[in-house]
């Protein structure tokens, strides 16, 4: 008679846990496992940015302008189509280095006004671009900072610039989702592409149909962008959206705008729990 090898336990069987039948318990481990972090490490509140992965640096476009321009085949079929291109990777680049800005200013500004609890911490994506950015922005103004990464063929890493133990990776997007509005006293939505846009008018869907029953400041940065890529008020004269929804957004044009924005609806709204400057 042959020997029975000792079966797994099912919480250790790898097989069981990858499978169909145990996808409500990875769900509900996308819930437990950030919820047991965020309590531990005293995170309540975030002012999340959401953007466009595709951005870069302003010093990595520029450099790559550069080299096409000086050493660039220009009798290459498409050369000019590829130089137009990295042009226009170097005036978008702006919203990076904003972004960068906007995420330090609100931080140092959490850092002296927050000073007890230190609850308000910065949250993107994880991912590159303007996820990138915010957390870089976040770790140069002296705290921490949150990056809810998702499995994606094109971002498969947390960028270097999430506070370690607030790095999470996420298979399910609608529990990614969660958490980024769980959490969010703000948002700050940088250009992006279809991502980006998601996440924008889920935030609005909820915030106007009252799923969300907490009041969100919503920015959308910069004016000129997104009122070339949508027409809002067109929504509005056309019966599509009430006139008083208009209201749930704020355009900002400047780093020094959003910065106001936030500082003042966060002081108004949560001054019981922050120091006075």
């Amino acid at each position: 008679m042959k020997e029975n090898k000792q079966p797994p336990k099912s919480y250790k069987n790898q097989e069981f846990l990858n499978s169909s039948d145990a996808r409500t318990i990875r769900i509900l481990s996308e819930y437990l496992d950030p919820e047991a972090r965020f309590n531990k490490y005293r995170v309540t509140d975030t002012v999340v940015f959401f953007g466009s992965a595709r951005l870069r640096p302003l010093e990595h476009t520029t450099a790559k302008l550069q080299e096409m321009e000086e050493t660039g085949d220009k009798e290459a079929p498409g050369y000019e189509k590829e130089l137009a291109k990295a042009r226009r990777d170097v005036m978008m680049s702006k919203y990076y280095e904003d972004c960068v800005q906007c995420s330090k200013r609100i931080t140092e500004w959490l850092q002296n006004v927050d000073k007890d609890d230190k609850r308000f911490v910065v949250c993107t994506g994880g991912g590159p671009g303007i996820m990138e950015a915010a957390n870089k922005g976040a770790y140069l103004g002296g705290g921490d900072s949150v990056g809810l990464g998702i499995s994606l063929p094109h971002e498969n890493h947390i960028n270097n610039y999430v506070t370690e133990h607030l790095g999470f990776e996420f298979h399910y997007f609608f529990m990614r989702k969660f958490w980024f509005v769980y959490m969010a006293k703000v948002v700050v939505v940088f250009p992006g592409g279809f991502g980006t846009m998601d996440e924008l008018f889920e935030v609005l869907t909820l915030v106007q149909t009252t799923k969300i029953k907490k009041d969100i400041l919503i920015v959308l940065y910069d004016d000129n962008f997104w009122k070339k890529i949508f027409n809002f008020d067109g929504l509005a004269e056309s019966g599509m959206i009430s006139p008083e929804d208009l209201n749930l957004i704020k355009f900002a044009s400047s780093v020094d705008e959003v910065f106001d924005y936030t500082t003042q609806y966060l002081s108004r709204k949560f001054s019981k729990r922050m120091n006075e400057e």
